[in-house]
C-alpha cells in the first residue's frame, strides 16, 4: 500500500506469460521451428489454416507443459479440451487460435520467492496449451508483411492471480520463472527471440477519506525484458492515478484496455479496448478429441522431477558456504549443479568445491563460453583437487593452477601437482628453518608481535608472509602458523 498526502493506493497486478515451448516442431503440424529462417518456409497447410487440413498434437508439447505444471505446484487436469479462440487478424489465417479455455492443462498451483529479504507467495491460477501466431512486419511503407513460419509453435501460457503488490516482485518472480523453466527444458525462454513475453494486469485500489475506487485495468502488451516488465509496471502504476484524479473512472464491465510500452519515451501508449472471453466466442475444436491424461503418467512425471533451482540455490549457500547473490551463477545449470553434487558425494570438501568452482572454474567456463559441464573435467578428477587443498597438500593458488593444466591434460591432480612442483611442504623441521629465518630477519615484527597486541595480527601475517616466501610459497601455511605461534611464545 503506497500513501500520499490525499489518498492511499494498493497495486492489484496479475501477470501473464506466453512461455514458447523448446519442441522441433509446431503444435500441431510436423513444420520445423527455425528462429530467424527465411519469411513463410516453414509452413503447410494446416499452420495456414487451407480447408481439408487436420491438426495432429504434438505429443512433446503435453508433456513439458506437465513437467512445467509441476514445478509450479499445479494440479494436472485429467482430461483437458481443445478451444477455438476466433478472432479476425492478418497473421492468423485460420481466423481462430486453437488454445484451452475451461478445461486447462494446468491450475492451482504457487510459486515461492524473496524478493529483498521478503517471502512472497504468488498464486498461479491456470497453465494451457495454445498455439501462436504469425508475424506482421511493417518495413515496408504503407504495407504490412506476413510472415506465417511462427503460426502454430506451441505455446504455454500461465495466469497467476493478482497476487503482486509492486514492480520488484513482478520483476523477480519473471526472473525465478525463467529461470525455472530453463533449468527443465521447458523453454530456451530467449526473450530477444520471443520466446519468453510478459503481460501484466495493473490496476489500483485508491482509499481518499470514505472514498473506495478501483481503477480500470489495463494490460500492457508483449514485454520481452525484465527491464521493461518492470519499468512499465511501475509507470502503469503512477499513471492510474493520474488518470483517475483526471477522469475518474473505474472499474466496470467492457472498460478495460491494452496498451503497449514505448521503451524510449518511458510510457505506456493506448492499443484497443481489451476482448472479453465472450468476444473470442469460444467453442470446443471439432478437430481434436480431447485429451485424457493419466495419473500413472503425472506421478511417475512428479517422481522424476529434479531439485528446482530456487530450492537448490539455498542449499547451496548453506551446504557449499555460498553467497546468497553468487549460488544463482552454479543452481541455475542443472549440468553443473549436478556437477558440483557429484564432486562432493565423491569426498571433495563442500565449502572448497564451492570455492573452486566460483572461482577458477566459473571463470574458465566462461572464458570458452560454456558451462563448468562444458568443460569436459569429471566430477571424480574435481573432488581429487578439493581434497589436495582441503588436506593441505595444496593451497588455493596451486589449486588454480593445477585447474588450468587439468583442461589439457588427463593426469590425476596429484600427478599434475608434482610436475609442477605445487605439492606444499609438510616436513616440520624444514618449516621450522624457514621460520627461524624469519624471525632473524625481521626484529621488528618479532617485538610487535610479542610486545603490542594493538600489532600482533599485523605482525603475526607479516610474518607468515616472509616464512611463505622463504619457502617458495610451499609450506603448509597451517603448520608454519602453528610452529610460527609457537616460536613467538618461546621466551628469548
Amino acid at each position: 500500500m503506497t500513501q500520499t498526502a490525499e489518498a492511499r493506493c494498493e497495486s492489484i497486478i496479475g501477470l501473464e506469460i506466453h512461455v514458447q515451448l523448446a519442441t522441433r516442431t509446431k503444435m500441431f503440424c510436423g513444420c520445423a521451428l527455425v528462429y530467424g529462417a527465411e519469411p513463410n518456409t516453414h509452413v503447410c497447410p494446416v499452420c495456414l489454416g487451407l480447408p481439408g487440413s487436420l491438426p495432429v498434437i504434438n505429443e512433446r508439447a503435453v508433456e513439458l507443459a506437465i513437467r512445467a505444471g509441476l514445478a509450479l505446484n499445479c494440479r494436472i487436469s485429467e482430461e483437458t479440451r481443445w478451444d477455438r479462440k476466433s478472432y479476425n487478424y492478418p497473421d492468423l489465417p485460420k481466423n481462430y487460435q486453437i488454445s484451452q479455455y475451461d478445461l486447462p492443462i494446468a491450475f492451482d498451483g504457487v510459486v515461492e520467492f524473496e524478493v529483498s529479504e521478503v517471502h512472497r507467495r504468488i498464486r498461479i491460477r491456470r497453465a494451457h496449451l495454445e498455439e501462436d501466431a504469425g508475424k506482421n512486419t511493417h518495413d515496408l511503407p504503407g504495407r504490412t508483411l506476413v510472415d506465417l513460419n511462427r503460426a502454430g509453435t506451441p505455446l504455454l501460457e500461465i495466469v497467476t492471480e493478482p497476487d503482486f503488490r509492486s514492480a520488484a516482485e513482478v520483476r523477480e518472480f519473471a526472473v525465478q520463472l525463467q529461470r525455472i523453466v530453463r533449468y527443465l527444458g521447458v523453454s530456451e525462454a530467449n526473450m530477444q527471440q520471443g520466446q519468453m513475453r510478459f503481460e501484466p494486469n495493473i490496476n489500483l485500489r485508491i482509499a481518499e477519506g470514505d472514498r473506495v475506487a478501483v481503477t480500470p485495468i489495463v494490460e500492457v502488451k508483449n514485454l520481452n525484458s525484465f527491464r521493461a516488465l518492470h519499468d512499465a509496471v511501475e509507470f502503469e502504476l503512477a499513471d492510474q492515478l493520474r488518470r483517475w484524479r483526471e477522469d475518474g473512472r473505474t472499474l466496470r464491465p467492457g472498460n478495460k484496455s491494452n496498451r503497449g510500452w514505448d521503451d524510449l519515451r518511458g510510457v505506456t501508449v493506448p492499443q484497443r479496448e481489451k476482448e472479453e472471453a465472450d468476444d473470442y466466442r469460444y467453442f470446443p475444436d471439432p478437430d481434436l478429441t480431447p485429451l485424457p491424461i493419466a495419473r500413472e503418467r503425472v506421478e511417475r512425471m512428479r517422481e522424476e522431477m529434479p531439485e528446482l533451482p530456487i530450492p537448490r540455490t539455498a542449499r547451496f549457500v548453506a551446504e557449499y558456504k555460498l553467497p546468497p547473490r553468487d549460488a544463482p551463477a552454479l543452481a541455475d545449470d542443472r549440468a553443473s549443479a549436478d556437477l558440483l553434487d557429484q564432486a562432493k558425494d565423491l569426498g571433495g570438501e563442500p565449502s572448497i568445491l564451492g570455492r573452486h568452482f566460483l572461482s577458477f572454474w566459473l571463470m574458465h567456463a566462461n572464458a570458452r563460453e560454456t558451462t563448468i559441464a562444458g568443460l569436459g573435467v569429471s566430477g571424480e578428477r574435481i573432488a581429487e583437487l578439493a581434497k589436495l587443498q582441503h588436506d593441505g597438500a595444496v593451497n588455493a593458488t596451486a589449486a588454480a593452477q593445477i585447474a588450468e593444466a587439468m583442461l589439457t591434460d588427463e593426469a590425476p591432480p596429484r600427478t599434475l601437482a608434482e610436475r609442477l612442483g605445487l605439492l606444499q611442504t609438510r616436513d616440520s623441521s624444514a618449516i621450522a628453518g624457514w621460520v627461524e629465518q624469519a624471525l632473524a630477519a625481521n626484529a621488528q615484527a618479532v617485538h610487535d608481535a610479542r610486545e603490542n597486541p594493538k600489532k600482533l595480527a599485523a605482525a603475526r601475517g607479516f610474518l607468515v608472509g616472509q616464512v611463505m616466501k622463504l619457502s617458495g610459497g610451499k609450506a603448509d601455511p597451517r603448520i608454519v602458523g602453528e610452529l610460527l605461534d609457537a616460536r613467538l611464545r618461546r621466551p628469548e
